[in-house]
C-alpha cells in the first residue's frame, strides 16, 4: 500500500483538522477555560469564608446535636406533634390539589399545538417562568402577612408556587402527545373543544396525576418548613423545640415525618405504576 504523500496528509489536515488531533487553539482555550472555572472556585470558596478549622467546628458542633437526639423522645406534648404532622399533610394535599388543579387548563394553554399564536404561546410560557423563579418560602411570607398565621397561608403558598410548574409540566405533556388521535378527531370535523377534550385529554391525564402525585410527596416535605415562618404545620413545633434545645424531641419528629413522607411515596408510587403502566398497555393495543 502506497504511504500518503506530505502534500496529501496536508490537504488531508485541511479537511478534517479534528481527525488529526486537537489545534493548539482549542488547546489553549480549553486550558484558560478550566483555569476560570478553577479560579471562580477558589474565589467563592475565599468568599463564603470556608476554610477547614471552620469546616471542622461546624461537623464537632453538628456530632454533639446528633448524640443529644439520642434517644428520641415525644415529651409531653406528643399529641400535639401529631396533629401537626396531619396539618402538614393536609396542607400538602390540599395544596397540591388546587395547583393541580388550576394548572390543567393553563396547561393547555401553554401547549403549543394548542394554542398555535407564536406569540401567546410565548408570553403565556414566560408567566409560567416568572411564576416559577419564586420560591414557596417566599409566597409564605406575603401570605402570612395577606391572610394571617396558620395553614392556610401554607396552602395557599404551595398551591401559588406549584402551579406554574405543574402548568409548564402539563403543557410539555400535552405538546408530546400522539398527534393520530387529535387527528382524528379533526377529520371527522370535531371542533377544537372535542379535539382536546377526547384527542388529547385522555393521552396525558395519566401523566398529568402521575407528575400531580410526586408534587404531593415533595410539598408534604416543603409543609413541614412553611411553618417556620408561621404558615401552619409541624415546622412551628420543630422551631420552638430547636430554640429551647430539646434535641431528643426534634428527632422524633425527624423520625415522623420520614416515616409519613415514606408512606405517602409508597401509595403515590403504586397508584403512579398503575397509572403509567395502564397506559402503555392500551398503547401497545
Amino acid at each position: 500500500m502506497a504511504q500518503p504523500t506530505p502534500g496529501q496528509i496536508k490537504q488531508w489536515q485541511a479537511r478534517m483538522p479534528a481527525a488529526f488531533g486537537v489545534s493548539p487553539a482549542t488547546r489553549a482555550l480549553r486550558w484558560g477555560i478550566g483555569a476560570a472555572a478553577l479560579g471562580w472556585f477558589v474565589f467563592l470558596l475565599w468568599w463564603f469564608q470556608f476554610t477547614p478549622q471552620r469546616l471542622w467546628n461546624g461537623l464537632s458542633g453538628l456530632g454533639t446535636i446528633i448524640v443529644l437526639m439520642i434517644p428520641p423522645s415525644p415529651g409531653a406534648l406528643w399529641l400535639d406533634i401529631l396533629k401537626g404532622i396531619a396539618e402538614s399533610v393536609a396542607m400538602a394535599f390540599l395544596g397540591t390539589f388546587i395547583a393541580a388543579l388550576i394548572a390543567v387548563p393553563l396547561g393547555f394553554l401553554g401547549a403549543g399545538n394548542v394554542v398555535v399564536n407564536t406569540l401567546a404561546h410565548f408570553s403565556i410560557r414566560r408567566v409560567f417562568d416568572g411564576f416559577r423563579g419564586v420560591d414557596q418560602l417566599i409566597w409564605a411570607l406575603a401570605y402570612v402577612r395577606a391572610v394571617g398565621l396558620g395553614p392556610l397561608a401554607g396552602v395557599l403558598a404551595i398551591a401559588t408556587a406549584d402551579i406554574a410548574v405543574l402548568a409548564k409540566l402539563y403543557a410539555e405533556a400535552i405538546e408530546n402527545a400522539e398527534r393520530r388521535q387529535a387527528e382524528g378527531i379533526d377529520a371527522v370535523g370535531g371542533s377544537k373543544l372535542l379535539r382536546t377534550r377526547f384527542g388529547l385529554l385522555p393521552q396525558v391525564l395519566p401523566i398529568m396525576i402521575a407528575q400531580a402525585l410526586y408534587f404531593l410527596e415533595s410539598n408534604t416535605r416543603s409543609a413541614s418548613v412553611l411553618g417556620i415562618v408561621g404558615a401552619g404545620g409541624i415546622g412551628l413545633a420543630i422551631a420552638e423545640r430547636i430554640r429551647i434545645r430539646a434535641w431528643d424531641e426534634v428527632a422524633f419528629i425527624i423520625i415522623l415525618m420520614l416515616i409519613t413522607v415514606a408512606l405517602i411515596d409508597q401509595i403515590s408510587a403504586r397508584i403512579r405504576r398503575r397509572l403509567i403502566g395502564g397506559r402503555e398497555a392500551q398503547a401497545l393495543r
